[in-house]
């Protein structure tokens, strides 16, 4: 009888995933798609300063405070990417994703394509964009009205940045239509995949080729 001898998972340095979309396309959904079925991968925490949501929780779903203490953090240089958005900002803090990253973990990020550039801009070789499109403004006005949690003001707002945030698709990786949700997660979750397995990603790669390459023949 042979033995099979099991090769332990390699080391890796963790990705950043980013999904944009316009409000309504499905990132949300297909965010929390991931999480639920992807253990490797983490939501990456936003501070905001907008009031939370019933049933959001502090520290869970975002860090809430204040604008003082979001421009401090600004003017501290603690943030890897920040916006405003309808009136609120938002940013995304630095030192516990560098030091996920250089642990392997993967982080899940959903910002808008300000977001995007900043942290492009930041972290160039850890990031992976994907721009979510809806099938057509129609059902995308559709799926905003279907939610009942906005005013036709709120909807006319989002609709009307929409087309804005569609316009900025040629700066991401990877660009999915959402025309059906299952179809569309399985295509995001093969790039999440595929990028793990980028050479430059698996620090563990270089050990363990040189110890093949001067192992005895058997």
């Amino acid at each position: 009888m042979v033995d099979t001898v099991i090769q332990a998972p390699l080391a890796r340095r963790g990705l950043l995933f980013i999904l944009s979309s316009p409000s309504g396309a499905g990132k949300s959904t297909i965010a929390r798609m991931l999480l639920e079925q992807d253990g490797h991968i983490a939501l990456s925490v936003s501070v905001t300063t907008r009031p939370p949501r019933p049933g959001e929780v502090d520290g869970q779903h975002y860090h809430f405070i204040d604008e003082s203490e979001f421009h401090r953090l600004v003017e501290e240089n603690a943030l890897l990417e920040w916006a405003k958005v309808f009136g609120h900002y938002y940013g995304t803090p630095k030192a516990q994703v560098k030091q996920g990253l250089r642990e392997g973990q993967d982080f899940l990020f959903d910002i808008d394509w300000q977001g995007t550039q900043q942290l492009y801009q930041r972290a160039e070789g850890d990031v992976v964009r994907v721009f979510i499109l809806p099938p057509s403004l129609e059902e995308l006005h559709r799926r905003l009205r279907s939610r009942n949690t906005d005013s036709e003001e709120v909807i006319a707002g989002r609709m009307a940045r929409a087309q804005d945030e569609i316009s900025h698709w040629d700066g991401y990786d990877f660009v999915v239509i959402n025309d059906n949700v299952d179809n569309c997660f399985e295509k995001v979750r093969q790039i999440l995949n595929s990028e793990r397995m980028r050479r430059a990603r698996q620090t563990g790669l270089i050990d363990y080729v040189r110890d093949l390459m001067n192992a005895p023949a058997p």
